[in-house]
């Protein structure tokens, strides 16, 4: 399928950038795993480090649908269309444990990025997975839009969790 064909460097790009930032977000927890710990974080984690993998995941998903080798458009809506669905589902989840983990008050700019914006994301892989049979090639850009969102707001979680730990949680040390 030519259209898919020509988007094959883009995602190649993007599978490798989102399986790096995976293994460097397990670094990273590895790093930080000798901090004190209480429930009120655990929940705080669930609300705001898993779903940056998850993000990453998606992505790393979505550059190996778009690099398969597929010979008609309607498998990979359907892929489009299930991910979709399922990060819609996810996004709703998330923005309930934003709102229940007592940890962490969320600011304007935590509800963009960790409860609208995968929103947008994942809704747009719902409708161009509904739309590819009339607009391909703009589903296939929708697509990319999605993709890119998806690793943009994984790096901005990424790296605002990290300074978050550095700067305004900084390690408990013990009297002893």
């Amino acid at each position: 399928m030519t259209a898919l064909s020509e988007w094959q460097n883009f995602y190649v790009i993007l599978g490798s950038s989102a399986g790096a930032l995976i293994g460097l977000q397990f670094v990273v927890m590895a790093l930080i795993a000798n901090r004190p710990h209480s429930p009120n974080l655990a929940q705080a984690g669930a609300a705001f480090s898993t779903p940056t993998v998850v993000h990453f995941t998606a992505v790393l998903l979505l550059a190996g649908v778009m690099s398969a080798p597929w010979h008609g458009i309607a498998s990979v809506a359907a892929c489009w269309g299930a991910g979709g669905l399922a990060g819609v589902v996810y996004s709703i989840m998330i923005t309930v444990r934003l709102k229940r983990q007592p940890a962490y008050h969320p600011e304007f700019e935590d509800w963009l990025f960790h409860a609208v914006l995968p929103l947008v994301a994942y809704a747009a892989l719902i409708v161009a997975a509904a739309v590819a049979f009339q607009q391909l090639r703009a589903s296939l850009a929708s697509v990319a839009a999605a993709t890119i969102l998806l690793l943009l707001i994984g790096i901005h979680n990424a790296w605002d969790s990290v300074t978050y730990h550095i700067f305004v949680q900084p390690p408990k040390h013990d009297s002893h």
